[in-house]
């Protein structure tokens, strides 16, 4: 059996469609590619920027930033010192944009001006960690990218 150029060339399409066609096919049927939002409530998120945005700038504002460092016991979060640690209130998020399963959110409550979270709580990746507190009502905000 002989099979000429156009043949060829219509049988080489044909297992190029499929073969793409199998890709899209799993990216929707595997649990594994699961596909969803950084926020399920995103509109919420939006109206509420400009407030995301003064917190940050209060923060930038301050004499020592936030820190975060890999411990042997996890991950230390360290507040400016010239802050009253029995007066900061807020939460610490880590978000894993690969698996909304993996995201965790603390309760901020320091003795001093840092915070340990178990390595227990937390799967080696990266995090989009985002502090949010409050001091004598103001609001502060701190994002940052941090790999574990």
């Amino acid at each position: 059996m002989k099979i000429n150029w156009g043949t060829g060339l219509a049988i080489v399409m044909f297992l190029f469609i499929v073969f793409i066609l199998s890709f899209v096919y799993k990216t929707f049927t595997n649990d594994k590619y699961d596909h969803h939002l950084v926020s399920e409530e995103y509109y919420k998120d939006e109206i509420n920027y400009q407030q995301e945005i003064d917190a940050t700038s209060s923060a930038k504002k301050l004499n020592e930033p936030v820190t975060i460092k890999n411990t042997e016991k996890g991950i230390m979060i360290i507040f400016p010192s010239d802050l009253e640690n029995k007066k900061i209130e807020g939460t610490i998020d880590f978000q894993r944009a690969s698996n909304i399963n993996l995201d965790l959110t603390i309760p901020i409550e320091l003795t001093n001006n840092k915070l340990l979270i178990s390595k227990e709580k937390l799967v080696k990746g990266l995090y989009n960690v985002k502090i949010d507190w409050s001091v004598n009502n103001t609001k502060y905000l701190f994002k940052e990218k941090y790999t574990y």
